[in-house]
């Protein structure tokens, strides 16, 4: 599995403390890969404009699963399932974070890294991280009802692909200086151009972006 780290730019300070906690946590048995936004970045972006750039790294098929996070988290987690391709969870403690993993089986993780990130802050994300990765994701939870919990999350995957337009399908509809802004960056661009599996997709953003 590719697990992408990118939170909002009010959090950028945490963004090379949640990289590094999400490369333990996945004992390298997953390839880990940072989004930012970093520190440095004169540009700055929104849980919203951050979220869009989440569906752009599933739909592409760049990654499949990302940890992110804002403030609360909250903002990031209605964003991101406001978009074509996510489920996020909102998750606040190892608990949350270890039935996410096992029952819902979704592909964004947001995280709160600022509300209640006080002292000791870092070892809960750790603790939270560790538990989102230890088992097999949507094995399901717990053991006695573990094919149920899985047939719900399919059905629930099943009701999404029928409820939410793909990326391509909204394209036309997006504000243009939205686009503007995530396509410009070029860490990001070059990152969905390199990995991205969605061709369609893919001609569709390099075709806008020659717009610019």
């Amino acid at each position: 599995m590719r697990v992408g780290v990118i939170q909002a730019s009010t959090k950028s300070d945490v963004n090379d403390l949640l990289f590094h906690s999400v490369q333990k946590a996945v004992k390298g048995v997953h390839e880990v890969v940072n989004f930012g936004v970093f520190p440095e970045e004169a540009e700055s972006f929104s849980y919203v404009e951050v979220a869009v750039m989440i569906s752009l790294l599933i739909e592409t098929g760049s990654v499949d699963f990302v940890v992110t996070g804002c403030s609360s988290g909250q903002g990031m987690m209605l964003a991101c399932n406001s978009l074509p391709g996510l489920r996020c969870g909102f998750i606040q403690t190892p608990q949350d974070a270890y039935l996410f993993g096992r029952i819902n089986n979704g592909n964004v993780a947001s995280l709160p890294l600022g509300l209640n990130f006080g002292w000791s802050g870092e070892l809960n994300l750790q603790y939270t991280l560790d538990k989102l990765f230890e088992d097999e994701f949507g094995c399901g939870y717990p053991k006695e009802d573990a094919e149920r919990k899985r047939q719900d999350t399919d059905k629930l995957i099943e009701l999404a692909a029928i409820t939410k337009r793909s990326f391509i399908d909204i394209l036309d509809q997006l504000d243009r200086s939205l686009f503007r802004k995530i396509l410009l960056r070029e860490s990001f661009y070059n990152a969905i151009m390199t990995n991205g599996k969605n061709q369609l997709l893919l001609e569709k953003l390099s075709a806008i972006k020659l717009t610019f």
